[in-house]
């Protein structure tokens, strides 16, 4: 499924559910009991994750999320393992975001995580009856799903491929062959970021910064040798730390192979690569020493759009003026990157504020449609 690790307040509004803004919630009463129908209602607090209830029907469920406390919050469904089904980050105070998501019948943990960071507050969450799936129901949709697996499947094996070539030249003292391969490594990542990051801690192993980690924990993974590279101008010492990602990528790379997905995953990715965008690399927090986000930039809208086109048949039999909305700005996005181009590449990203405000626009444009997605295809 999807999630993200990436910190920092949104600027436009991540994750991985249908997350939109949908209002103010300082004034939101406690969650309390409902009749079973309906969205969820999620009273987040700083020391509280309340649920108006805690045994939902299989299939879609939606849950809105409120969050009264003073830190920026998430919340996620976990299933076994911590495998990410649904998610919605970057939650300000006073604000609710919803999330849409389908869940088959099981054990599942519904946590929320004020201040983004730690295990997050627990709570037990039970899926029981006998709603079919949508991909068994609606053809579309299945073609949907199978089309962007075997475009997961294709990035996998190249993130695989390239990361190898950059551990290889990092454990070569190749420092200048291993800048070179750094972003372009890290490119297939970011294009299936959603599902990559959904596999337990893999994610914070392979990709946090240093703000990131968590006391106690060694950081490690790309930023690690990212920053060694271009601070230090060296690869000496980072050998472990290179061998460790290449095992991770790895691990990743088995699961990503054989994860099922469902179409609400692929729509909550889609907005939430776009959050990507949005919270690491606009503010150019995310390759830090670098300077080489907009390869991430770049990647996380290409990976935002290919899981928008395997829905593509689906949300044109349901919503085709969504679909001409999300043609025209994605077109619109990818023209503003393409002014950072240099070579096969892009220019190191140190642009002005004026230059952000910009990028941010057309993002902000391309956001709001496809935030609409997963509501679209929830449909039946």
């Amino acid at each position: 499924m999807f999630t993200s690790t990436t910190r920092g307040v949104i600027a436009l509004g991540a994750v991985l559910g249908l997350a939109t803004l949908t209002g103010c919630a300082d004034d939101t009463p406690a969650a309390s009991a409902d009749d079973g129908t309906g969205p969820v209602s999620v009273k987040a607090t700083d020391s509280a994750c309340d649920l108006s209830r805690r045994d939902v029907k299989s299939g879609t469920s939606t849950f809105s999320v409120s969050n009264g406390g003073s830190k920026v919050t998430e919340f996620y469904v976990y299933a076994e393992g911590d495998r990410v089904m649904g998610e919605v980050e970057n939650i300000g105070p006073g604000l609710k975001r919803d999330l849409i998501v389908e869940l088959p019948t099981g054990k599942y943990q519904a946590v929320c995580k004020p201040g983004m960071v730690g295990d997050g507050i627990r709570g037990d969450l039970t899926v029981a009856g006998g709603a079919a799936a949508q991909v068994d129901e609606d053809t579309l949709l299945k073609q949907a799903t199978d089309s962007y697996q075997r475009y997961v499947n294709s990035q996998a094996v190249a993130l695989e491929q390239k990361t190898t070539e950059f551990v290889t030249a990092v454990k070569a003292g190749d420092v200048a062959k291993a800048k070179a391969l750094f972003p372009v490594s890290r490119t297939y990542w970011e294009r299936i970021e959603p599902v990559a990051e959904s596999f337990g801690d893999l994610d914070p192993k392979i990709d946090a910064r240093v703000n990131d980690v968590e006391p106690g924990t060694e950081w490690t993974g790309y930023h690690r040798i990212e920053q060694a590279l271009w601070v230090s101008n060296t690869t000496k010492g980072m050998e472990k730390y290179a061998d460790q990602l290449l095992t991770d990528v790895k691990t990743v790379v088995a699961k990503a192979k054989v994860v099922k997905l469902n179409p609400l995953q692929l729509a909550n990715g889609a907005k939430e690569l776009l959050d990507e965008v949005a919270t690491g690399k606009i503010t150019g927090e995310e390759d830090r020493y670098s300077h080489t986000d907009l390869y991430d930039f770049q990647a996380n809208v290409e990976g935002s759009q290919a899981a928008v086109q395997a829905l593509r048949p689906a949300l044109q039999a349901r919503d085709a003026a969504l679909v001409t909305s999300l043609d025209t700005n994605f077109k619109a996005v990818f023209a503003a990157v393409d002014k950072y181009r240099e070579g096969d590449g892009f220019k190191p990203y140190q642009v002005s504020e004026a230059e952000k405000k910009e990028l941010s626009r057309v993002v902000d444009g391309l956001a709001e449609p496809v935030s609409k997605v997963a509501g679209v295809i929830a449909k039946k």
